[in-house]
């Protein structure tokens, strides 16, 4: 092998085996947040979403948030405040409907 020939297949091999190592070595969820602009999609499976506003307060919160209870959809107020939750139990089925006060505390629904 010439010197040239050297130059070209030495860093290649270089650039393989750390792209190799790079895959094993750097966990997945470095990579998991991707910012997409539009989405269509005729199904989403998915854990959990947040629905964030500019300054990264949360208005909507989707998913299983209390006592591993089953799904549960959070809405707040621009402050990040709960207003109104929707969701079942953690231990049964029943499907609850809960209101808060302006401070966050749970007021009855009107």
């Amino acid at each position: 092998m010439t010197s040239r020939e050297r130059w070209t297949v030495y860093p290649l091999l270089f650039l393989a085996i750390g792209l190799a190592v790079r895959a094993v070595a750097v966990p997945e969820e470095r990579f998991a947040a991707a910012q997409i602009g539009d989405l269509e999609t005729s199904r989403l499976t998915c854990r959990e979403i947040v629905v964030e506003a500019d300054d990264g307060t949360v208005l909507i919160h989707m998913g299983r948030v209390i006592n591993a209870g089953g799904g549960r959809i959070e809405i707040k107020d621009e402050r990040g405040i709960d207003a109104i939750a929707i969701g079942t139990g953690p231990h049964d089925r029943t499907g609850t409907v809960e209101c808060y006060d302006a401070a966050g505390k749970p007021a009855p629904c009107e």
